[in-house]
């Protein structure tokens, strides 16, 4: 079966829109959640997000593209240069590079383009038919941040969305590893992208009682495995890998960065927002990518965490570990990112998997901030406060979502 291995990395977040801000953030434990400023929250109980402030685009591109879909190719646009991979027309044959019949695309989002639908859709009621931007169901659909990653770098192959909700972005992943080892790919673009930062939005997950209230304090809202957790705070962004197999990356002498060594997914079939109350799925989902991986729990070296600073997902996330590892979870390092970057529904788990490939390479493992006030009932290494060295060869990234869809992957170093 062939090996798969990242070549290149993307980020667009609320702590930097490229790789080294984001990094440098992450391991100095700074914060970008602060109080909303793209439109005015006033009159809202939740009023802070973590928006990507510096991000930027190029306009005349960005005219037919919800902010999701600009997230993407940009990350992409990334992710490709590191890579050092450019499509032309031709199909390779003639030394004209890679062949874009075989480069693909698996680019998720939870909720695709919310806010412009929002905006459209309230000139409608006001303006009536015909009155609104005549591009908006094909600006705002799901599928674009992988269509327009396509149509911007010329990649020809399977094109994919995944739409999991917070377990997108490891979908994605999943997906793309299966496409190069059954050799329907040779290069995949991968990630989750998302851009939901919207009054009815943030309203909304503040109904079902999912988002943290604390306003007067943004950069410490977001609080995974606390005791005083009171729920996430939204997020955006968009975390892109490029995939290939390991025999077309040797071929034209590609850097390696790390290898994605397995994947699991399950189903908790329990409940719209509720994890399963004993962990099945989430325990389940964590063998089943130790499987494919082929490693046994004694060598998982971090576990970078779902964390989403909610009371039932830290502390169903927790049980999940010990289910897995036994005695060995307390020997585990485990953090959550979601501490300074949020949660960015359809883009977490791709950030997240972005940050697991860095922590192999930096040997660092980023810290959950804002750790406290330590929750007596969750007394596992959730890697409090400060970045940690470490000796680091295999990492496992959790991600279970709403509606009990589990995603799990496992990136090891290059050997």
């Amino acid at each position: 079966m062939e090996r798969v291995v990242v070549t290149g990395l993307g980020v667009v977040s609320c702590i930097g829109a490229d790789v080294p801000s984001f990094w440098d953030s992450l391991v100095n434990g700074r914060s970008g959640i602060d109080r909303i400023s793209f439109f005015d929250p006033s009159n809202l109980k939740v009023q802070i997000a973590g928006e990507a402030r510096t991000f930027s685009f190029d306009v005349r591109l960005g005219k037919r593209m919800e902010r999701f879909s600009q997230f993407a190719v940009a990350a992409a646009g990334q992710a490709l240069e590191q890579a050092g991979l450019t499509f032309a027309d031709g199909d390779g044959s003639n030394g004209d590079g890679p062949d874009p019949r075989r480069a693909g695309v698996t680019m998720g989002t939870g909720i695709g383009g919310f806010p412009f639908q929002n905006e459209q859709h309230a000139r409608f009621l006001e303006r009536g038919p015909g009155k609104y931007h005549p591009l908006t169901l094909p600006i705002i659909i799901p599928n674009m941040a992988a269509a327009n990653v396509a149509m911007r770098y010329g990649l020809r192959g399977p094109n994919l969305c995944v739409t999991t909700a917070c377990a997108t972005g490891n979908h994605s992943f999943g997906n793309a590893l299966d496409l190069i080892r059954m050799g329907r790919a040779d290069v995949m673009v991968a990630g989750g992208s998302e851009a939901a930062i919207a009054a009815f939005t943030v309203d909304g997950f503040n109904q079902i009682g999912a988002l943290s209230s604390r306003n007067d304090d943004p950069p410490r809202a977001s609080r995974p495995f606390s005791k005083g957790r009171d729920g996430f705070v939204l997020g955006e962004g968009c975390g892109a890998l490029i995939l290939e197999s390991l025999s077309h990356a040797q071929r034209r002498g590609a850097e390696i960065l790390a290898e994605l060594a397995g994947f699991g997914m399950t189903a908790d079939a329990h409940h719209l927002t509720a994890p399963d109350p004993q962990g099945e799925g989430a325990t389940q989902a964590m063998r089943l990518a130790m499987a494919d991986a082929r490693v046994n729990p004694g060598e998982i070296d971090y576990i970078n965490a779902h964390g989403t600073s909610t009371p039932l997902n830290d502390q169903l996330e927790t049980l999940a570990i010990k289910r897995v590892f036994g005695e060995g979870a307390a020997g585990i390092p485990i953090s959550s990112i979601k501490s300074m970057v949020g949660h960015s529904l359809g883009a977490a788990a791709a950030l997240e998997g972005v940050a697991s490939v860095l922590a192999l390479i930096h040997g660092v493992i980023p810290p959950t901030i804002n750790l406290d006030e330590p929750d007596p009932e969750l007394d596992l290494d959730y890697v409090p406060h400060t970045a940690r060295e470490a000796r680091l060869r295999t990492v496992m990234s959790n991600a279970f979502a709403f509606g009990g869809q589990n995603a799990v992957t496992i990136f090891k170093t290059f050997a």
